[in-house]
């Protein structure tokens, strides 16, 4: 919402700039998005002027050579183009040194030989209005010469509320008024509903039109007032540049009007032509499948039962609460209106908005189940404008079907519970200034306060818990004590086993320099087919949402690498080549149509391009491959001291031959090898990428529970070499697990250091080149102690494996 601090001090003027009041707003829960500035930069040498003569151009036809008054000294010249200029108008005169609105600085021009002393203004060029053909003219009251921002708001600072859903109050002027005046103090005027014109004939419907409600949880409250005589015409300026700075765009006097009321009160309103109205009758009902509404955009809509219609005794005129129809809108020849201000069921409107696509500033507060009693504040507030800009002549009567209100809801609010649940004590004088600032009425009671809740928060405040909250962002959340607990077993607060575990292993990879990221945990229906699933695959096990926010977010993801590659193409499409993140989040997989069979924390890692930098002793950096993602699964499940080991699998969006699944016992952790070229393609990355993932619940699971330590310095280690030679579908891990098993119980490492191929070792056959720890806890081993193990170990890869020791 966007909100002109001059529309805002009509009603309240705090004593803050408007920095300030930015800050104390949204420290009270009040979003202020940003904050800028409409209209001029800067009021100086902008003027007040009236037109003394308005002569044709000698040498141009479309120009005027005209002798301005600007207060000071003698009329100034001014070359203007404008076609309705004309001697005798008051209008408004940009003098040289004046900064327009984009920032152009006037000087003294020489318009076709003749010189301008600056700038006859049209309305656009101040940002008051649309107009740019013709003369901004003021009103003939005003003198020659004082700034004229004294007669229009030509400059104002706005504010960008991002508004709750819980605050409908504040999607209106005065709503946020009233805020204001809670959270700093500043007296509130009354609201402008307070002097209603219609009020006196508020006994029956006027002449000329009947109002049924055929379902009234369609519409709980439906209003309307009827006027005659309307001139239908343009806004006056200050109207005009009110709502251009609020965000709307000026249309006519009637249409302004409802835009203007609907900002100030918060609660939409709608114009209809009553000569328009075939049968002079509305009846409000939901609509039936299939039923078209032709609306003021001139699209045909195809409503379903779901939506509401507002119909007249040819069909469907208007969609209820989203947008009007075509053939009942207000236009040129329009001399009878019905206003109407209704309220409507909101999670209708919600649905009837997105379904349609019409998202409007009425439908974003209907939609939030906005009270009855609003719908005469809004009307009166109409009704004055109506009268006042429009010649209008009020018709006796108020429709009025539905239910007015309810009773004020009555909530206690208990001393021992506010400084209880706030830990900290609020004075009960201070309760009752917060809450009778906000609207609130207030009686005090033995324990506390007895508290009604005004129309506009009904409801938004329901309980005790509630009050104590309104209380407490007001005022004492600046007050509470600031204290730290002892570190206390049990105390709330401790990080689970499962998160240190999980926080060890994302530092893991922080240490590997990989960066973080967050992804969404939504993803398109289409993810199984872009990662080459086949039919079957537990990636096609998805979770469907009921109500998606898009049709690219319409299921929940099964799997951490569609979010790291989405992250990873919009990074290489901005110049960035090499790529290290991880992502450490929930996916979801369904089974059948019963609940969710499996939602389990995954820690996931990508790697694009190459894995590390080149270093200077480096021919080239390292790339992106099966053996990078294998050293960051060894470097997170080392950091979680579990013992693992990898076997060769296949995975559709991971490169043949190329992959591995995760192990620790009969569990298996997790996946990781290369990513399949196609699925690269898919995303537009043109480099390597290497991917792992991790269920981090079995990883945890897997991880010792309590951590125990080894002697690793009385006694030293005594080192061999081993080469053997083995098939070359013997994986590495195979080869170092048959090693460590022969080798128990004093081998206390292994592992590869060298792969050869070639004649020496003959076709299919690979020679793996071992380096082998050995170590006793009660003594330094000499080649006596370990040359049985060595036998140990060359017989085991021989019996088991059909290797053979090399050399």
């Amino acid at each position: 919402m966007r909100l002109p601090l001059s529309w805002l001090h009509e009603y309240v003027t705090p004593d803050l700039s408007v920095r300030d009041l930015a800050t104390r707003l949204a420290m009270t829960g009040t979003e202020v998005d940003r904050v800028h500035v409409h209209g001029v930069p800067d009021t100086a040498n902008f003027v007040i002027g009236r037109v003394l003569t308005a002569e044709q151009h000698p040498d141009a036809d479309r120009l005027k050579v005209c002798t301005v008054d600007v207060g000071e000294g003698e009329p100034q010249q001014i070359v203007c183009g404008a076609p309705n200029v004309a001697a005798g108008q008051t209008v408004g005169v940009a003098r040289p040194g004046a900064v327009m609105p984009d920032g152009t600085k006037l000087g003294k021009a020489k318009l076709r030989g003749d010189v301008s002393h600056g700038k006859i203004l049209a309305e656009d060029e101040v940002s008051a209005g649309m107009g740019h053909a013709g003369t901004m003219v003021l009103a003939d009251e005003l003198v020659p010469g004082p700034p004229l921002s004294d007669a229009l708001a030509i400059h104002d600072d706005v504010l960008e509320l991002e508004i709750t859903p819980n605050r409908p109050d504040c999607l209106g002027v005065y709503g946020v008024a009233r805020e204001v005046h809670a959270v700093t103090g500043a007296p509130l005027g009354p609201p402008p509903w307070s002097e209603d014109p219609g009020a006196g004939d508020m006994g029956s419907a006027p002449a000329g039109i009947a109002v049924t409600v055929q379902d009234p949880d369609l519409c709980p409250r439906f209003t309307g007032r009827v006027f005659e005589n309307v001139t239908i015409g343009p806004s006056p300026l200050w109207l005009k540049a009110r709502l251009m700075a609020a965000g709307q765009r000026p249309i006519s006097n009637v249409v302004d009007i409802t835009n203007y009321a609907m900002l100030l009160t918060g609660h939409p309103l709608h114009a209809f032509d009553l000569d328009r109205i075939a049968g002079g009758q509305l009846n409000v009902r939901w609509a039936t499948d299939g039923e078209q509404v032709t609306t003021l955009d001139g699209q045909v809509r195809t409503l379903d039962p779901r939506m509401g219609v507002i119909e007249d005794a040819d069909g469907p005129t208007s969609i209820a609460g989203v947008m009007g129809g075509e053939r009942s809108e207000v236009h040129e020849g329009t001399t009878r209106v019905l206003m109407e201000v209704a309220t409507w069921n909101g999670p209708g409107i919600n649905y009837t908005s997105w379904k349609l696509g019409l998202r409007s500033e009425a439908s974003a507060r209907y939609e939030k189940n906005l009270p009855p009693e609003g719908c005469l504040e809004s009307q009166a507030v109409a009704t004055a404008l109506m009268l006042e800009l429009t010649g209008a002549t009020l018709v006796p009567g108020t429709v009025d079907v539905g239910t007015p209100g309810e009773p004020e809801p009555i909530v206690p609010l208990r001393d021992a519970r506010v400084s209880g649940l706030l830990g900290a004590d609020v004075p009960r004088a201070r309760s009752v200034e917060i809450l009778t600032a906000l609207g609130f009425s207030v009686t005090e009671v033995p324990d506390g306060l007895s508290v009604g809740v005004p129309h506009w928060r009904r409801a938004d405040v329901m309980r005790e818990a509630d009050l104590i909250e309104e209380v407490a962002r007001i005022d004492a959340l600046e007050e509470l004590p600031a204290t730290i607990h002892e570190n206390r077993t049990g105390l709330p607060g401790r990080l689970t086993r499962a998160q240190r575990l999980r926080r060890r292993a994302e530092d893991a990879l922080v240490g590997r320099g990989l960066l973080e990221v967050v992804g969404w945990s939504f993803t398109d229906r289409e993810l199984p087919d872009r990662l080459l699933a086949p039919a079957g695959d537990h990636l096609r096990d998805l979770v469907e949402l009921e109500n998606p926010m898009s049709a690219e977010q319409a299921v929940l993801r099964p799997t951490v690498i569609g979010s790291l590659l989405d992250i990873a193409q919009h990074n290489l499409a901005r110049g960035h080549d090499h790529l290290g993140i991880f992502e450490s989040g929930t996916v979801y997989r369904r089974s059948g149509n019963g609940p969710l069979a499996d939602e389990h924390h995954a820690l996931g890692a990508l790697l694009v391009g190459d894995a590390r930098p080149a270093g200077w002793r480096d021919s080239g950096s390292p790339p992106a491959d099966v053996y990078a993602a294998r050293a960051l699964v060894e470097a997170v499940l080392g950091a979680l001291h579990v013992e693992w080991h990898a076997e060769q699998a296949h995975r559709s969006f991971l490169h043949p031959g190329k992959a591995g699944v995760i192990r620790a016992g009969d569990a298996i952790l997790g996946i990781f090898g290369e990513v399949h070229p196609t699925v690269l393609a898919t995303w537009e990355i043109d480099a390597p990428a290497a991917f792992l993932a991790i269920d981090m619940g079995k990883a945890v699971a897997a991880a010792p529970g309590e951590a125990t330590y080894d002697d690793l310095t009385t006694f030293p280690e005594l080192r061999q070499d081993l080469a053997v030679i083995v098939p070359d579908d013997v994986t590495a891990d195979r080869v170092l697990a048959v090693v460590r098993e022969a080798g128990a119980p004093l081998i206390a490492d292994a592992g590869v250091f060298d792969v050869y191929r070639g004649e020496q070792v003959g076709k299919g056959r690979v020679s793996l080149a071992l380096h082998l720890a050995f170590r006793a806890a009660d003594r330094t081993l000499s080649d006596e102690d370990v040359a049985p193990l060595r036998d140990q170990i060359v017989s085991a890869l021989e019996r088991e494996l059909g290797g053979e020791l090399r050399g």
